[in-house]
């Protein structure tokens, strides 16, 4: 099992960050061997396709170079002519299968693990002029298994080139008997198939590379639980700032809510442990009762005190105090369900105001038992 610098297994999987952090250093699973492949196929199949079209104009040249008259032997201005003319009309006709040779081998190496350019890469890194690193490389597991490729490889094609050479055989030595045009296309036929099945066979090779390399990256981007836990904090925050941040939020949130409470039209008590303060606002279209502010203990007291200094009404309902305080949060509408029984609070506490205005008589004591659900009853 893979061990950090610190001695901790490399037992979790590589986070996000992680991957994207190794993407940016250019630490991806790359397979030299599936580019090989990729491209040796790509050029046996060129062979195949344009194989004809190179034949003939290799044929053009040696008739045209072969025949030179003997004045154009000996002007040296003329051979130059000659040997420009020649090399133009060689690279014009294996233009196609140069072009297609670049493609494929821009295109190849981002099969696996997609395009990426990492600067990282192309900086000098003493740490590689370091004879022990270097001797330490050579004897890696990453080095024992190229050396085991290397083999597979040399010995692959060796079996595959001999299996070729002995199905062609009759017809390498039948080219000794054709015409000169017929045995320059014909060669090219039988080499062009020759290099697609030799290639074919690395395609064995390739394929155990490509697993070998994804499970290699995969393992070199292996956690200790330690290093999850560092990223996790560098990526959320420790957590005594967050603890700090959260207590800064409570502390602006609770002071709002107590400037809120002189606007508050009824403060419903425990009559002890729990306060709520309500406002409500006819205007608002029929809009229910908002809750300004609540709080238990220590908190329940300021409530009261500043609506107390405030000559906020003060009513006592333990029931009611206690299911607003759990079913609703600050700066929100009470639910439906209680509809009915802040109503009858908020009619006698209304009635207070007409009485103590001189406007109307002195109202009836609150009915203590208010009708709330059972479903938004709190013990």
């Amino acid at each position: 099992m893979a061990e950090s610098e610190s001695g901790q297994d490399k037992t979790e999987d590589p986070t996000d960050k992680r991957k994207r952090d190794s993407r940016k250093k250019g630490e991806i699973a790359r397979s030299k061997e599936l580019n090989t492949v990729a491209v040796t196929l790509a050029g046996a199949g060129g062979l195949l396709v344009f194989g004809g079209h190179l034949a003939d104009t290799l044929m053009d040249l040696m008739r045209i170079n072969f025949s030179l008259s003997r004045e154009v032997l000996i002007d040296e201005r003329s051979m130059g002519l000659f040997l420009l003319a020649s090399g133009q009309k060689a690279l014009w006709a294996a233009q196609p299968l140069l072009i297609m040779l670049f493609v494929i081998a821009f295109v190849a190496p981002i099969i696996l693990g997609g395009f990426i350019f990492s600067g990282s890469l192309l900086q000098p890194k003493f740490s590689r002029m370091n004879p022990l690193a270097g001797i330490k490389r050579m004897f890696s597991l990453n080095a024992l298994t190229e050396l085991l490729k290397a083999m597979a490889k040399f010995v692959l094609i060796l079996f595959v080139g001999w299996l070729v050479l002995l199905n062609d055989r009759i017809a390498l030595l039948s080219i000794a008997n054709e015409s000169l045009e017929q045995a320059i296309i014909h060669s090219a036929v039988v080499v062009g198939w020759s290099a697609v099945w030799v290639s074919a066979g690395l395609l064995l090779i390739a394929a155990a590379d490509v697993p070998f390399q994804l499970w290699q990256t995969q393992k070199k981007l292996k956690m200790t639980k330690q290093e999850v836990r560092d990223e996790h904090k560098d990526s959320d925050g420790k957590p005594e700032v967050k603890q700090r941040i959260r207590q800064l939020q409570r502390e602006v949130s609770q002071r709002r809510m107590m400037a809120a409470i002189p606007d508050a039209d009824v403060i419903i008590t425990n009559p002890t442990h729990y306060a709520v303060a309500l406002q409500y606002d006819p205007e608002k279209g029929g809009a229910a009762p908002l809750l300004l502010a609540k709080g238990s203990d220590f908190i329940a007291l300021k409530i009261r005190e500043i609506g107390a200094a405030h000559n906020v009404q003060i009513l006592e309902s333990p029931e009611l105090a206690r299911a607003i305080y759990y079913s609703t949060e600050i700066e929100q509408e009470i639910p439906a369900g209680l509809y009915l029984a802040v109503a009858q609070v908020l009619a006698f506490v209304f009635q207070v105001r007409q009485h103590r205005a001189g406007k109307g008589k002195r109202p009836d004591p609150l009915n203590k038992d208010l009708p709330i659900p059972d479903d938004l009853r709190r013990e």
